[in-house]
């Protein structure tokens, strides 16, 4: 992002702004002179974590309710999409309920935004729609296969958006997000999932006392140490992308779906060695056995996001993610 790149006063729809990607995207903006305005329902974002601008509560999957938060702020040209149902294994049991927030929710926000001057869009995609493969690193022509609910909400989002480009003039960015993880460096916000199914945070929270067993899902992965490989991306870093994105649209960008990564892959095993050294406290943990749909390696290719958004992780290195974590669990604890 350039140092001097600012958004001088400029009103910014954050929708899931409480959440915690939501909420270190709405203190970038508001870091880059900009005023986030958060619209969520609180399902499971924090009040506590709107910090930066007005907050609005509303629904996306209630149009009605939707499309009138839209006219407060008719004047807005920039949306950034972050609300929507995440957990896996939760999507398996319920589909119903992720089609109808992810997708229904996708729908009413695109259509609220037609009426009014909102004609740019960031929107919050994620690796998982393209499913299984063994070509890594995973470049953004990757055929999507998605396996999971979750991914096949995600990419139908995607085809949404396309379809409203097409028909509308829609201008939009879509970041397709590796593992998210770290937390905000002045200890402000950071992941708070309830019930937490991300590994870093789950390892701290043992590491801590929680109670929790640390378990580690295969074992006999063919890696180098067995275990699976994934792209961290510290959590600044996609804040900051978004900002690049909107940087893009001023600069004449209509188009682009890029990958949010760092390019490198790290071990699950390499997370809780790390973790230990961090936190200089014991990380014991079992094995378990593998758990279906779960790849060997899982790794971006972010070249597309350095050609198009100039866009360069600069948060993202493991002992950066940990500490960050560290520091914000611990902050919580006490």
């Amino acid at each position: 992002m350039s140092a001097n790149f600012t958004l001088n006063g400029r009103d910014i729809i954050v929708v899931g702004g409480a959440g915690y990607i939501g909420s270190h995207v709405c203190k970038m903006i508001a870091s880059t002179g900009g005023n986030p305005i958060t619209f969520d329902n609180l399902s499971s974002g924090h009040a506590h974590a709107v910090k930066w601008g007005p907050f609005i509560k509303v629904d996306v999957r209630d149009r009605s309710a939707l499309d009138i938060a839209f006219t407060d702020w008719e004047h807005v040209q920039t949306v950034v999409h972050l609300a929507s149902s995440i957990e896996v294994g939760i999507g398996e049991k319920q589909p119903a309920e992720f089609y109808e927030n992810n997708v229904t929710g996708a729908l009413n926000l695109l259509n609220a935004m037609r009426k009014t001057k909102a004609d740019q869009l960031i929107f919050s995609s994620t690796c998982a729609i393209y499913g299984e493969t063994e070509n890594m690193p995973l470049v953004e022509s990757e055929p999507k296969n998605p396996f999971s609910t979750y991914g096949k909400t995600k990419l139908a989002i995607e085809h949404m958006i396309q379809s409203f480009q097409n028909a509308y003039g829609l201008n939009y960015v879509t970041l397709r997000y590796f593992n998210a993880s770290g937390a905000d460096a002045e200890g402000e916000i950071g992941e708070e999932h309830d019930p937490e199914t991300h590994l870093i945070p789950i390892a701290i929270q043992s590491a801590m006392g929680s109670g929790r067993k640390m378990k580690i899902f295969g074992t006999d992965y063919d890696t180098p140490d067995g275990t699976c490989i994934r792209d961290y991306i510290h959590v600044t870093d996609i804040a900051r992308a978004h900002i690049d994105a909107i940087r893009a649209f001023d600069q004449g960008l209509k188009t682009a779906e890029v990958n949010i990564g760092t390019g490198q892959g790290v071990s699950n095993l390499e997370i809780l060695e790390t973790i230990k050294r961090v936190t200089k406290l014991p990380l014991p943990y079992e094995p378990a056995p593998r758990r279906a749909g779960d790849l060997t390696r899982l790794y971006a290719d972010a070249r597309e996001a350095k050609s198009i958004l100039r866009f360069e992780p600069c948060h993202s290195d493991l002992e950066n993610i940990i500490r960050t974590a560290w520091q914000f669990h611990r902050s919580k604890k006490i």
